[in-house]
């Protein structure tokens, strides 16, 4: 797995002539990272005792974090293993008495490779909702890092909406494209608000 090598063999892969891992992987790498700089902050208390509200802010953004970032993590390899089903599904016959199966199943995995991204970008959200109570309720001299942590869930989300809108230009499926399309919107919007409003309180 992508997750358990090394860093240096990580940027390799991605530097690879393979089709994967790709943007999609990265973007999830991208977000998983600023969620464990959030988590980092969420240890450190405004104050040196930190009051109760602190405190019990930052246990519950804590809890939703490590999900999160779970997630996320499972994510960076779940993106290259979809994207590998397209790569094959592509790769199927062309011979004339395949060509419907071979079509079922391009639209298949595209809708596989399209689902992964679009966690992404739910996910980013999720964490960036709660990068607004840590920015609040976190120490003040860690306010870099969740700026940092803020910055790569913004990336990792923009990231993934890019893959969604690619592969969405092939799934001949209109309805379930609009869809999703209107769902990644949704999301891409929460994800944007929440990182606005925890860059503002950054700057407080």
């Amino acid at each position: 797995m992508l997750v358990d090598r090394p860093v240096r063999e990580v940027l390799a892969a991605f530097s690879s002539s393979e089709p994967a891992p790709g943007g999609g992987s990265a973007s999830a790498l991208a977000s998983a990272i600023g969620a464990s700089l959030l988590l980092m902050v969420a240890a450190l208390p405004r104050t040196r005792t930190g009051s109760e509200d602190d405190r019990s802010a930052l246990a519950s953004a804590t809890e939703a974090l490590i999900g999160i970032r779970q997630q996320l993590t499972d994510a960076v390899d779940a993106d290259a293993a979809a994207y590998d089903q397209v790569v094959a599904a592509y790769r199927l016959p062309k011979a004339p008495g395949e060509l419907d199966g071979r079509r079922a199943a391009i639209q298949l995995a595209l809708r596989a490779a399209t689902d992964v991204p679009l966690g992404v970008v739910r996910l980013s959200a999720a964490a960036l909702e709660q990068a607004t109570t840590i920015a609040a309720h976190g120490h003040r001299a860690a306010g870099s890092d969740v700026g940092v942590g803020v910055a790569l869930l913004r990336a990792g989300a923009r990231g993934a909406r890019l893959n969604i809108e690619i592969n969405l230009g092939s799934i001949s499926d209109t309805a379930h494209a609009d869809a999703v399309r209107a769902e990644t919107g949704g999301w891409s919007d929460a994800a944007a608000r929440a990182a606005d409003e925890a860059d503002a309180l950054l700057r407080t």
